[in-house]
């Protein structure tokens, strides 16, 4: 076995594949690599995908009961199908005599559907290794596994807690780590970067020299500040937790910005009403994340809280990069659970996307948010949720929203229903 070399390349995960699809045992395609069996196997079931795909002419079915199965018409989306729904993709999502199988050679070494005699004519669902894939997603982790700086939420607090209130009794970052150097345990550029970074309560404005300075040339790296956040809470954990709480409703979250450097929005979609939030933001820090979440809390309630915002779907922009803070209370107890969406897929939360096309109609992108009050975000939205939507059958968001909370919880986040008449869609709603 090579020593001194930990990482697989590209040409040893096609190896692995090629292995695999031979039929070769995990020790024979270790040896061939210079590593050893664990390796191997631990490649193969971090980086296995499950894919839901049929055989040759027929589609995916992975139902206990398909081949047997007399079902017809369970959909209603074609009276006329003369079709056994055993045989329509959708059989499985719509059929409440649906019971999974699962194929049992999985059970067996080396867990995979690659290589399998049977895989043209089965149309179960398949764990397959592809090594380009791999290499995607091993090179994805390694980025963000790069960023940022690696300290829990436990030691952020210590940090803000040391560190904050010297910064505001105007003493300079680099005299606090001279004089508490034994317990902050980090250098000056980290604080700064912190400090630069939203995440300590200080901000630049709390340091006179650090306005005074011009800021450096190039691109501003993003700070992540878990890096990692994804563990747990990727879009494959996401559709797997969705698949097994198909009931919860889920709330879309993003960032829209303003002029360069000024205030931005976080919006927040529930999809299972397309009504939309938004909050005006100082800056677009992961600690003014936090805050309007904590806001929510405390208007809603607990309990109401966790009935809405059960599950968020965001994307991976620094500003939600520290999912312990918005996941649980002050006390650690939880309170919501988030995932993050794949690197460039803005599709996967395509609601919240959607409903952005419109906002910009009142609020044009390139367009300074720093005039702009909570106040008049408030009057924004009242009218885009009161905007009636053809995806709603006619109903605008406001009203599904009432329906399904109340309209008291409606006047609670500062919502409004807006006559048909006097809806404005456009930047005159600002200059009245």
């Amino acid at each position: 076995m090579i020593k001194g070399k930990t990482h697989l390349t590209l040409s040893e995960r096609k190896q692995i594949e090629l292995g695999l699809e031979e039929r070769r045992s995990l020790g024979q395609i270790a040896r061939s690599l210079g590593k050893s069996t664990s390796t191997v196997l631990r490649e193969i079931r971090k980086h296995t995908a499950r894919v839901q795909s049929g055989a040759f002419g027929r589609p995916f079915n992975s139902c206990l009961h398909r081949k047997k199965c007399d079902h017809r018409n369970l959909c209603d989306l074609n009276p006329a199908c003369s079709r056994k729904c055993s045989l329509c993709k959708l059989c499985c999502s719509v059929c409440p005599d649906f019971e999974e199988e699962r194929c049992t050679l999985l059970d067996s070494s080396p867990h995979v559907c690659n290589g399998c005699k049977q895989r043209r004519f089965c149309t179960l669902e398949k764990s397959l290794y592809k090594a380009l894939d791999a290499q995607d997603e091993y090179e994805d982790l390694l980025h963000v596994a790069r960023q940022g700086v690696n300290f829990s939420g436990e030691e952020l607090l210590a940090i803000d807690e040391l560190v904050s209130p010297l910064i505001r009794q105007g003493q300079s970052v680099g005299a606090i780590v001279r004089t508490q150097k034994d317990f902050l345990m980090c250098s000056e550029a980290t604080v700064r970067r912190l400090v630069d970074a939203g995440v300590l309560s200080a901000r630049n404005i709390d340091m006179p020299l650090k306005c005074r300075l011009k800021p450096r040339k190039g691109e501003k790296k993003e700070l992540k500040i878990d890096r990692n956040c994804l563990s747990g809470r990727s879009y494959s954990d996401y559709l797997h937790f969705i698949s097994e709480h198909p009931d919860v409703p889920v709330v879309q979250i993003d960032s829209v910005l303003g002029a360069k450097g000024g205030k931005v929005l976080l919006t927040m979609l529930l999809t299972n009403c397309n009504f939309m939030l938004a909050f005006l933001r100082e800056r677009n820090t992961a600690a003014s994340v936090t805050e309007c979440f904590n806001w929510l809390e405390e208007t809603l309630g607990g309990k109401r809280f966790r009935a809405m915002f059960s599950v968020l779907l965001t994307d991976n922009g620094s500003e939600f990069s520290n999912p312990l803070a918005i996941e649980t209370r002050g006390d650690g107890t939880p309170r919501t659970r988030i995932f993050y969406c794949e690197p460039s897929a803005p599709y996967e939360k395509g609601k919240v996307e959607n409903n952005h096309t419109l906002l910009r109609r009142i609020l044009p992108k390139g367009s300074s948010f720093d005039r702009l009050t909570q106040k008049e975000v408030d009057l924004v939205m009242s009218h885009l949720n009161s905007y009636s939507r053809a995806s709603l059958n006619g109903r605008s968001p406001a009203q599904m929203f009432v329906s399904l909370y109340g309209e008291e919880v409606l006047h609670f986040l500062r919502q409004e229903i807006i006559p048909d008449t006097k809806i404005i869609m456009n930047p005159k709603l600002l200059k009245k």
